[in-house]
């Protein structure tokens, strides 16, 4: 973890740099989704501090979810203050997967634990496109470091996002800003979860993410989780490389 005097300086910069790119984009604000946990919350933070609170909107989006995860996101718009939606995509949700199974009950297949819990953050992150393009605002991400470097997002759901200040930060790092920008001690103190599969984070990973940042700081943590990180930072390349396509020479007069 950086040492805190750096760490604040980098977040300063990186509330700098939301207000500098949104300037130079032209977008009129952002929408970030507020699940009520550590990240979102800094988010939202950062973003007021770099546009201000009338220019943040923050969206909850329960989906079957844990009800104290709508209550902290709650206590958190109105800690900063922002415009706060409460959009439930139960139903949504519900349909969809009753439509997808009927057409795999044609291959003999179902859908799988996983792809269940992935079509939430991709049905969130359409809701979340589909506000910001109706306000001329941007999707700020919410993904840190840690998460990304072991694959813990859902591809197109919680990674999509028009940028992101805080992927350069690991955990540690994140709840340490976030306290220090105000984030109420609840949120700071509550275990990182998605809200999806009824385990924290770490219980699903099967490491933790002091282990996951030593490692990423050092190249060596805990024996035990070194194996853990290193296969499941293997199989997730495929999330943090740019698209594969296909190339060829060709003229081409756009540049």
């Amino acid at each position: 973890m950086l040492e805190k005097e750096k760490l604040f300086k980098e977040a300063e910069n990186a509330i700098v740099w939301i207000r500098e790119f949104i300037e130079s984009t032209g977008a009129k604000g952002v929408v970030v989704g507020n699940s009520g946990g550590k990240d979102s919350a800094t988010v939202i933070a950062m973003a007021v501090k770099a546009l201000g609170s009338e220019r943040v909107v923050t969206v909850a989006m329960p989906c079957n979810s844990i009800s104290s995860d709508l209550e902290d996101a709650r206590l958190v718009a109105e800690t900063f203050e922002v415009p706060f939606l409460e959009i439930d995509l139960t139903k949504s949700y519900t349909e969809m997967e009753s439509s997808i199974n009927d057409s795999l009950e044609t291959l003999n297949k179902e859908l799988n634990r996983e792809a269940k819990i992935n079509m939430k953050p991709r049905f969130r992150m359409i809701t979340l496109y589909a506000i910001a393009q109706s306000l001329g605002y941007l999707v700020i991400g919410t993904g840190n470091l840690c998460e990304a470097m072991v694959g813990y997002t859902t591809k197109w759901g919680d990674s999509a996002y028009d940028f992101n200040p805080i992927a350069n930060f690991t955990v540690p790092e994140v709840l340490a800003i976030g306290e220090y920008l105000g984030v109420p001690e609840k949120i700071i103190k509550k275990a990182p979860n998605d809200g999806l599969g009824g385990q924290t984070d770490e219980e699903k990973m099967g490491v933790t993410y002091k282990q996951i940042e030593e490692y990423i700081e050092t190249g060596k943590t805990d024996l035990n989780a070194m194996p853990i990180i290193e296969r499941l930072n293997k199989s997730s390349k495929h999330k943090r490389n740019p698209i594969p396509t296909y190339t060829f020479e060709r003229t081409n007069y756009l540049k």
